[in-house]
């Protein structure tokens, strides 16, 4: 496996695999089983996957976490080499042309549509998602995959990146690749790092409470306030799990849907929600049969007794 941290050193490396299909799952480092779940698709789908590892200033707000969120390179490293990653880039905030020694800031940046991006997260993360877009524009640019593969948790982000690709004409195939949860169900982060046990154990209502709206829809209610009661009675059961929002749209654009479902709607329930001083993230897709979610576990033991009494309870299927 190579490391590059240049664009000069990437492109030089991936001139000499031409006519093999290539494949991009970006990231921010801190590897988990999520990431992993992304990178073994890619292994599987194409002929040579990168790993990109940035740490991005541009998507993070003046009082949020960039300065203490997760580096783990050495791990990242070993996970990926594990995997069959062949190439990480690990590009520098100078090599990226975001800012320079001489503190000259990169000023052409990729403007996603309001109506996608200045809802849900962005409303309380106004700029963010102007980051995400730029970056990954930046990525699709330097290294042309093929194929790229982003997690569902990112619903938000994903949804965007497609319609980024669409509008851009990229000539990229974007991925979306199920959830990762824990035995309780939270979905898998890199910001888990954050959480004591304790916190981990209420975080899990996230998920319990979307649930519980998938079971009320799959019951036959289609009342949107209805679901979204559903619910936030499941939340209020924990009170340290503090909501931010909870919002039913559409997956594909984010649009908000405001009274009443229909079994034709892409409906996307999304929920963010402080725990301590730890934002999280999460969502599912409201479908008249039980989604599919992809449960960790110990590696080659299949489900556990204790996942799979956690899963059976939710009402999941399994990968």
């Amino acid at each position: 496996m190579r490391v590059f941290e240049t664009i000069a050193g990437l492109q030089t490396y991936l001139r000499e695999a031409r006519g093999k299909t290539i494949g991009l799952v970006p990231t921010m480092g801190a590897l988990h089983d999520g990431h992993g779940s992304l990178i073994k698709r890619a292994v599987a789908e194409t002929d040579l996957v990168v790993l990109s590892i940035f740490v991005n200033p541009l998507q993070f707000g003046p009082q949020e976490d960039l300065a203490r969120y997760p580096r783990t390179f050495d791990g990242d490293r070993q996970l990926a080499e594990s995997l069959g990653v062949a190439v990480i880039f690990a590009p520098t905030v100078e090599s990226l042309g975001i800012a320079t020694t001489t503190g000259d800031q990169q000023q052409t940046t990729v403007l996603p549509p309001a109506s996608m991006s200045e809802v849900l997260c962005g409303v309380y993360r106004p700029g963010h998602f102007q980051g995400v877009a730029t970056i990954v524009t930046k990525l699709f640019t330097i290294v042309c995959p093929d194929l790229a593969y982003f997690g569902e948790k990112d619903a938000q982000q994903l949804a965007i990146i497609r319609r980024l690709v669409q509008d851009l004409n990229l000539t990229v195939t974007i991925h979306g690749c199920p959830i990762v949860r824990e035995p309780s169900g939270l979905a898998l982060s890199s910001r888990n790092q954050y959480l004591s046990d304790r916190q981990k154990q209420a975080a899990a209502v996230l998920f319990r409470s979307l649930q519980g709206a998938v079971n009320l829809y799959q019951s036959g209610e289609r009342q949107v306030v209805e679901i979204l009661n559903a619910a936030k009675t499941i939340l209020a059961t924990v009170p340290t799990v503090k909501l931010q929002y909870l919002a039913l749209v559409d997956g594909a654009t984010l649009t908000p849907i405001a009274d009443l479902l229909t079994d034709q709607d892409q409906a996307l329930l999304a929920i963010a929600a402080y725990v301590g001083d730890t934002r999280l993230i999460d969502n599912v897709m409201l479908k008249t049969r039980p989604p599919i979610i992809a449960i960790d576990g110990p590696a080659g033991a299949g489900k556990s007794t204790v996942t799979s009494q956690v899963a059976d309870g939710l009402g999941l299927t399994y990968l």
